[in-house]
């Protein structure tokens, strides 16, 4: 079984290695398409994301690999956070859309920057009550179409990324069902994609992919589109968990998009 990937980071943001460095290996693991996903810039975290002129380089970069790389073909993507600027998405073949952090009473409260992190950021600002901060959180979630007009959803619920380190947050409160259901049905109704992302498993934070087994049954039941994303930050991780994440498309009967023009042609209409 052949897949590609479309969530990949490189020197330009947080990842360790070059784009020309990933199109070889993951052209090498038999991808036939492969798409880089920078992290759009956030000006009050700037130190994992692209600045103004760093993608501008970026976007060079990849424009030239495309050539270099035909037939074979490299898609120019970006993943745009929520809060980031929305004034350069046209420049892009594809946009994921994702959430990284939360703002409460005008303080930032990173959602994947470490558990520590987290619980003090929930703490500080929202009085220990973690159902609080994961309402904030999937309402940002559920309105990423709206805001970004993304392709791809990406890592739906995130905000669970140190479940298994720390106790922080229940998913399995009434209200913290409550807040994902409602982001869920939101995104159900969008056109965009919704990745199963294995990133945090290659990464040692879960043993298990984005989004949970409980959101995947019910994507599988109301027909939503699903990819394979690795959110790979590294030449090593392309294809990362691919084989696993194929058992559960298989037990939830996913549908699972393999190119990126049948994810253009679902968001936009278009295949290019």
């Amino acid at each position: 079984m052949s897949f590609n990937n479309f969530h990949m980071h490189t020197t330009f943001c947080d990842g360790a290695d070059t784009p020309k460095t990933m199109a070889e290996a993951a052209f090498a693991a038999g991808c036939e398409q492969i798409g880089f996903s920078g992290h759009s810039f956030l000006e009050f975290d700037p130190d994992w994301n692209m600045a103004p002129e760093a993608a501008a380089r970026y976007r060079e970069v990849v424009a030239s690999l495309k050539e270099a790389y035909a037939p074979k073909k490299v898609f120019l993507g970006i993943e745009q956070d929520y809060c980031s600027s929305t004034d350069d998405l046209p420049l892009y073949d594809y946009v994921i859309g994702g959430v990284h952090c939360v703002f409460k009473d005008g303080h930032y409260i990173s959602v994947d920057l470490g558990a520590e992190a987290q619980r003090e950021g929930v703490e500080q600002w929202y009085e220990g009550d973690a159902d609080a901060f994961v309402e904030d959180y999937y309402e940002m979630v559920g309105d990423l179409y709206e805001k970004t007009h993304c392709d791809i959803i990406a890592h739906f619920d995130l905000v669970t990324k140190f479940l298994e380190r720390d106790d922080l947050i229940d998913v399995d409160s009434p209200r913290y069902i409550a807040a994902e259901d409602k982001a869920l049905q939101k995104i159900i109704a969008c056109p965009a994609v919704v990745e199963i992302n294995t990133g945090a498993i290659s990464r040692g934070y879960r043993k298990e992919p984005y989004p949970s087994e409980r959101i995947l049954k019910k994507l599988g039941e109301a027909g939503k589109p699903v990819i394979l994303s690795s959110d790979s930050h590294g030449k090593d991780t392309i294809l990362y968990g691919f084989e696993d994440a194929m058992a559960l498309v298989e037990k939830y009967d996913l549908r699972r998009l393999t190119t990126m023009e049948e994810v253009l042609t679902l968001t936009r209409g278009r295949s290019d």
